[in-house]
């Protein structure tokens, strides 16, 4: 009984095709746009975390000076740097940090027999490699006669390749400002963070050696830690702060005059921002479905109205009002079930261009298209309903007049 009411349904759908395609079209356009951007919201979702993790595993960096955003904002202002003796009693009191360096940067052109590129460049010491979870590609970090003052420079793959293009850089000389370095290693590719910054766009070299001949001054400007693994980064940032209270005198009641960056709060917050908008474009592309809805059935009371005399005809040979009415109310949800159909293929196609274009990971989304599938196949039912209703409760007398 069911089977034959599918078959009659299928080849109502099929003796108007494109009336058919029109009518689900707004279920076809709905369930795409769900899928697709819950798919992109995905890949961008999972690419932020990508990108905040490249920066460094349990990463925290320590700056002095408020760190506050927008217009007028002062993030450094006149808070006192710090020093390398600040370095040696984080290291000493706050057990939970197993990396802690000095850094400092400056934006310099660097030359190359000839070649010139601006880039940035970074003072510190080996434990900053540890703490970025940066390894290298080539050559060595700094031999302890190098990190005490002697000139040397680790390079990233952007400025390899500005200066030297494919050349193996190792053993090198390059100029930074005034000063001739050796380069004696080269950082692995890491490509662009969050922000859009090339990270391989750097030029790395002793603290000492950078605060002597190009800062001219032993401030430490920022402090980039590490927190060992199985402990909480939450924990170690309240030992740190009340540890740079003490050192920097801060009286009870006072702010603070430091700030602290955690990359797993960076990471968290951006998330839920992608996952917020995400979710706002769904639930707008969503309306799309309840319009193709009201489509479905504005079509379906037509053909209730053109195919009055059929349905008297098969209500005086004997059909019950209860078959006529399943017969409408499978038909529109065929109708509807189709359009979800074309609408998770058109989707996941919408979805891994837009995350090819965006450059994002392709992460469908088996939850979201099962979802949508089933409110198609609930849009037909709902919207089926009341058609086919109609079409059950016609007068078999006033439908063979018709």
């Amino acid at each position: 009984m069911l089977w034959e009411t599918i078959k009659l349904a299928v080849q109502s759908i099929l003796r108007n095709p494109m009336r058919s395609f029109l009518t689900i079209l707004g279920v076809v356009i709905g369930v795409a746009a769900v899928i697709a951007m819950v798919t992109v919201g995905n890949g961008s979702s999972a690419q932020v975390t990508t990108d905040v993790e490249s920066l460094g595993a349990n990463l925290l960096t320590l700056r002095p000076g408020q760190d506050r955003m927008g217009p007028g904002s002062d993030q450094g202002g006149a808070a006192r740097p710090f020093d390398l003796d600040d370095i040696d009693r984080i290291l000493d009191q706050i057990g939970a940090i197993s990396v802690a360096v000095p850094t400092g940067s400056q934006t310099i052109v660097a030359v190359f027999e000839g070649e010139n590129y601006q880039t940035t460049v970074t003072g510190t010491q080996n434990g900053y490699f540890e703490a970025k979870d940066w390894a290298l590609s080539a050559g060595r970090l700094f031999s302890s006669s190098e990190e005490s003052g002697k000139t040397a420079c680790i390079i990233g793959q952007t400025v390899r390749e500005e200066l030297m293009g494919s050349a193996d850089p190792i053993g090198r000389k390059i100029r930074i400002d005034n000063l001739n370095c050796t380069v004696v290693g080269l950082l692995e590719a890491k490509g662009a963070n969050t922000f859009g910054q090339d990270q391989d766009d750097t030029v790395i070299m002793p603290f000492k050696t950078f605060a002597r001949r190009i800062a001219g001054s032993t401030d430490v400007s920022s402090i980039t830690l590490s927190v060992r693994d199985g402990y909480s980064t939450d924990r170690a940032i309240d030992d740190l702060t009340n540890l740079m209270r003490e050192i920097r005198r801060i009286q009870p009641g006072d702010d603070d005059d430091f700030s602290i960056r955690d990359t797993e709060q960076l990471a968290n917050m951006l998330g839920s921002v992608t996952s917020v908008l995400t979710g706002l474009l769904s639930a707008v592309a969503a309306v799309s479905l309840l319009v193709g809805g009201i489509g479905i059935m504005n079509i379906m009371l037509v053909s209730v109205t053109e195919r009055t005399r059929e349905i008297g005809i098969r209500m005086a040979v004997g059909a019950q009002a209860s078959q006529v009415l399943l017969q409408f109310l499978v038909e529109a949800i065929v109708l509807s079930a189709l359009g979800g159909v074309i609408g998770i293929a058109l989707g996941l196609a919408m979805g891994a261009i837009g995350s090819s274009m965006l450059n994002v990971p392709f992460i469908p989304d088996p939850g979201t298209i099962a979802l949508a599938f089933g409110f198609s196949a609930v849009v037909g039912i709902v919207f089926g309903y009341f058609p086919a209703r109609a079409a059950a409760r016609l007068d078999p007398i006033e439908a063979l007049r018709h």
